[in-house]
């Protein structure tokens, strides 16, 4: 809210915000005030636990769900494969986690698409839903609402990389291209020359900082940098999360369980957070984010030309990643709407390794959309870091499992 009434031309935008927990949803609204407020903007405000009321006759629909919630959502989809000695850092994206995330959530976004596909046809659908790819994917296949993917991991990674090789994130020129999450930066450069052999130091001068050994080691194995953080690319491959191989575990910094963590530590804080936003006596402090949305929002309403980062539909815009799959690529924004680049053909390495994570998105979405419980079971067993750790009749038991615990969570499967 604060990026988008930043700007002078959307400062009196009608702005509806809608929550199933009535609580959180005054608490937003007191904050959308005190925001409106600082920024001297003039928005119309509304609030509704009604979703297709909030929809109607949008213009843009930005979302920003978690189907399950903290608990039992994400708690499941951690503390089941714990107890056969699968281990994972996030699970929102990829893994055994990621495909249950997927499933709980594909059924709701289409359902909220049918709520738009009523109520207001035309809407810009801007999701930040996780499993980004496999969320996108399946909404491709399901509605005809345009959704754009968005995520922090490009601009987000570009800062930390820049930092490492003393260079101002704005001096740099960079293309970037591939997956959501496993995206890289295919051309890295400051004033014409390329910055690849000076982030190529970071490592040769053992600078590497700790929360980053994973990309470095896979930036040394593969010849480019990657946009997700080390904790979340280590449960995309096979190679570092091991039971059996603790070392790997310190030699790599990779933080177990780290998505548990945070939540435990932002619902810890909440409380005393929420009773700061809602006392009257403090103002909020506003500064623009490096989200892509409002940016989207400006662009399409004055037609001032911006290129940002989305994930969309395999148009023959990469070559050889699967046509249909979702993809995250730059995408140039105007009165015209958002218009994806076409990249080519990727490094065969890096659309090699891609395509191991486009297996089970693919799967994941196949299951979720034709309702078929056979392919929960293909996805798992094609994801590379539960592959890894167990054989296929662990693989069998735990998505039976999995899909016990989740109970009226997911869809019945045939």
């Amino acid at each position: 809210m604060g990026d988008i009434l930043s700007f002078p031309e959307l400062a009196d935008s009608t702005i509806s915000l809608h929550d199933i927990d009535e609580e959180r949803l005054r608490t937003t609204v007191i904050v959308a005030h005190k925001i409106a407020e600082r920024l001297e903007a003039n928005p119309t405000i509304e609030a509704t636990l009604d979703r297709r009321a909030a929809l109607d006759s949008a213009d843009y629909a930005i979302n920003m769900i978690q189907v399950g919630g903290y608990k039992p959502g994400t708690v499941i989809d951690f503390e089941v494969p714990r107890k056969v000695g699968l281990r994972q850092t996030i699970a929102d994206t990829l893994g055994i986690g990621g495909i249950m995330r997927g499933l709980r959530t594909i059924p709701v976004l289409i359902d909220m698409s049918r709520d738009m596909e009523e109520v207001c046809p035309d809407v810009l659908h801007l999701n930040h839903v996780n499993p980004m790819a496999m969320n996108c994917w399946a909404l491709s296949r399901a509605t005809p609402i345009k959704t754009v993917g968005l995520c922090h991991s490009v601009q987000g990674t570009l800062m930390e990389i820049a930092m490492d090789m003393g260079v101002t994130p704005n001096e740099i020129n960079y293309i970037c291209a591939g997956i959501n999450h496993m995206a890289f930066y295919l051309r890295l450069e400051c004033d014409g020359q390329d910055l690849y052999p000076r982030l190529r130091q970071v490592l040769e001068e053992d600078r590497v900082p700790d929360h980053n050994r994973v990309r470095y080691e896979m930036f040394k194995r593969l010849g480019y940098f990657v946009t997700e953080s080390s904790e979340h690319f280590s449960e995309y491959t096979p190679w570092f999360i091991k039971r059996d191989r603790p070392d790997l575990i310190e030699k790599f910094n990779i933080p177990l369980d780290e998505y548990i963590t945070r939540c435990e530590d932002q619902i810890a804080s909440w409380e005393k957070l929420r009773k700061k936003l809602e006392d009257p006596r403090r103002k909020v402090r506003v500064s623009r984010s490096e989200e892509y949305g409002s940016l989207i929002i400006h662009s399409q309403e004055t037609g001032t030309p911006r290129v940002v980062y989305g994930n969309v539909a395999n148009t023959g815009l990469i070559d050889n990643l699967p046509q249909g799959c979702c993809v995250e690529v730059p995408c140039l924004v105007d009165e015209n709407g958002v218009q994806p680049t076409k990249i080519g053909a990727l490094p065969p390495q890096l659309a090699a390794l891609m395509q191991t994570n486009v297996n089970v998105q693919s799967l994941t979405v196949e299951a979720a959309l034709s309702g078929k419980r056979e392919h929960i079971y293909h996805a798992a067993m094609l994801d590379p870091h539960t592959a890894a750790e167990l054989d296929l009749d662990q693989i069998w038991s735990l998505v039976d499992d999995l899909i016990a615990a989740h109970g009226d969570w997911l869809p019945e499967y045939r």
